[in-house]
């Protein structure tokens, strides 16, 4: 006879997931590794109190325990165990629990950054009664014509897997396929699993297998013979091949593979916001950033390029300029991927299969000595690159060291104090672009970009799920004053736990990126300054009287005031060597003017009214028709 242990759902769910692991390359880690939660009617009974019997490993038993987070914001939990899972590797995970209702509503945003990034979260919302003993109940959303659907239902699209549990034996299956898919690194991402409230405290005799300890191991799909003798024909054939890394790079650690293969073939590394930092700055092969946000050498590489190797990239229309960046007749793309829907993209010549062993087995293909571009070439990216140094440098450095800094000085001064253990993180605004063409990276993980979804209000929380991830190391989270404002609650998080965060808060009274954006497609930079309402009804006036290093350090955080680039290099020093949560407020330029970092390398497609009265709308659709002119479908 199978022995049992009687528990409820939860306090099943929460010991089952204390005993899951992964495992890639030997390295065995806890798959989820911690529970985020706000308590409300639709969990604090279920999977509250289950976390409480879970807290520490019962009497009697050696199983481990689930650390417990106490959050402030549904999307930010999930923005938090985000920020953990990309800094694991995607080898260990967070779980977030929430009430019904509002609670669950509000995991939304976070589900999709998390799925669209391919990175996993667990998500545990609570869910309306399934027997239905009052209906309908508190924050039930009634559907007239489907009975079982609840505000719940709005995961479903933005999660890779989704169930509901509506009967104790159910969790079961739907608990080992969570697993599944968050372990996987082609389909990982927000997994959902839905659980009403009455479910979740009802007692069941669990067979005691499914608390069994389970290792989830980590593929590396090898490539096909036949993909590889092609892509190896392709590489062969080709006089001006530009590699592209993406985030896969970094998500199959073939760094050192792409390193290697770089400097054997001479090939030049250009890199996406997920997969700057494949190279180092300083690796004779990296060109720097790519695409609308990249630098002009890489830019100038990709459009006479014969040959595009994509590796671990979605080719999204920042990376390609929406289609505009390639433009030699003839380009073709060899796209190495572990996920065959990216595999095949721009017409691309697949190579499935894991980026590091891809790239290993690409190189034993060719041959030793089999490849290599020109020197002519290798000189002539060289030299850009110096030349675009040069700019950086420009962009950089303060001649008057006591006056209010641009941003890119900002990032100036952050560069001369950090090394190769800080980690950056970023997601909106100005600063994504400034970073992409600027920033000199010294590791494979300091460059933390989230600009899959481009989510306003990451940067913080996701501060905290790093450091919980990499405790010993600085961690930046750099956020300007519209993104600060959308989520900054999670300060207490890190205050509350000593999790010792640095924010570098740059105030320029508005949204900076939209503003240059609407200014430039004939929007006229409406509603997009921090400014009172004139008599005309735009926000012209004086800039607000908010003071945000005042709430910061209302929230407990300790904070440091920079009016100057001296004393920026000063606080910024401070803060680094802090060991609790530490802000440094900068006032840098106002919204309505530059940042002063260089224009784009290469067109971004967002259209332009196509008929207006106002001239500089007109003026705008009249270079928008003149770039899309020019756009390509590669076949």
């Amino acid at each position: 006879m199978t022995s049992t242990t009687r528990l409820t759902v939860a306090q099943a769910l929460v010991r089952f997931l204390s005993v899951q692991y992964t495992e890639r390359d030997g390295v065995r880690r806890r798959l989820i590794g911690a529970t985020w939660g706000i308590f409300g009617h639709g969990n604090v009974a279920g999977l509250g109190q289950a976390l409480i019997e879970y807290a520490t490993a019962p009497d009697g038993e050696t199983l481990p325990a689930m650390p417990f987070h106490q959050g402030r914001n549904e999307q930010s939990m999930v923005h938090a165990a985000v920020g953990y899972a990309r800094q694991s590797n995607r080898l260990s995970a967070h779980a977030v629990t929430t009430s019904i209702g509002p609670g669950a509503t509000n995991l939304v945003t976070g589900a999709a950054l998390a799925t669209i990034n391919h990175l996993p979260v667990l998500l545990l919302p609570g869910d309306t009664f399934a027997g239905r003993p009052a209906d309908p109940v508190l924050q039930q959303l009634e559907v007239p014509y489907a009975g079982d659907v609840s505000v719940n239902d709005c995961l479903r699209p933005v999660s890779r897997y989704f169930d509901r549990i509506t009967r104790p034996e159910a969790l079961i299956p739907a608990a080992l396929n969570a697993m599944r898919v968050l372990s996987d690194p082609v389909e990982t991402g927000a997994v959902t699993l839905a659980l009403p409230q009455d479910v979740q405290a009802e007692a069941h005799d669990w067979p005691d297998e499914f608390f069994a300890e389970r290792t989830w191991y980590v593929r590396r799909p090898a490539a096909d013979p036949a993909e590889l003798a092609a892509a190896a024909r392709a590489v062969r054939a080709a006089q001006r091949p530009l590699i592209i890394a993406g985030g896969g790079v970094h998500h199959s650690r073939a760094e050192a593979a792409l390193a290697e293969f770089a400097s054997a073939t001479g090939i030049p590394v250009a890199s996406t916001q997920a997969g700057k930092g494949s190279l180092n700055h300083d690796h004779p092969q990296d060109v720097g950033g790519i695409g609308h946000t990249g630098t002009a050498t890489a830019d100038e590489l990709a459009r006479l390029a014969d040959l595009v190797i994509g590796i671990g990239t979605r080719y999204t229309d920042f990376t390609t300029a929406s289609h505009t960046l390639f433009e030699r007749p003839g380009v073709r793309f060899l796209n190495l991927n572990i996920g065959a829907h990216d595999g095949h993209k721009l017409a691309g010549q697949p190579l499935i299969a894991d980026a590091r062993d891809g790239l290993t087995a690409l190189a034993r293909e060719l041959g030793p000595d089999a490849y290599r571009v020109t020197e002519s070439y290798i000189a002539e990216y060289r030299e850009d690159k110096e030349r675009w140094e040069q700019r950086v440098d420009a962009c950089y450095e303060a001649d008057e060291p006591d006056v209010r800094p641009t941003q890119p000085q900002v990032l100036g001064a952050l560069d001369e104090i950090v090394d190769e253990s800080d980690i950056l993180i970023n997601a909106a605004g100005s600063l994504p672009g400034d970073l992409h063409k600027l920033w000199r990276t010294r590791s494979f993980d300091q460059y933390h970009l989230e600009y899959g979804y481009s989510c306003m209000g990451y940067e913080i929380p996701a501060a905290i799920g790093v450091k919980l991830a990499a405790p010993d190391r600085p961690v930046w989270a750099l956020v300007g004053d519209g993104t600060y404002l959308m989520m900054p609650t999670e300060i207490v998080t890190a205050v509350q736990e000593g999790i010792a965060i640095k924010v570098l808060l740059i105030q320029n009274h508005g949204y900076a990126s939209i503003g240059g954006l609407s200014e430039s497609v004939g929007g006229e930079r409406f509603g997009t300054a921090y400014r009172h309402q004139a008599d005309d009804g735009t926000y012209t006036g004086a800039p607000l009287p908010v003071d945000l290093a005042a709430n910061a350090a209302s929230l407990g955080m300790r904070v440091l005031r920079a009016k100057t680039v001296s004393d920026l290099r000063e606080a910024l020093a401070v803060a680094r060597a802090a060991d609790t949560p530490t802000c440094v407020y900068v006032e840098t330029e106002t919204a309505d003017t530059v940042s002063g970092a260089p224009p784009a390398q290469a067109w971004w497609d967002v259209p332009v009214a196509a008929t207006a009265t106002r001239s500089s709308a007109v003026k705008a659709r009249e270079l928008y028709e003149r770039h899309v002119s020019t756009r390509r479908r590669h076949l």
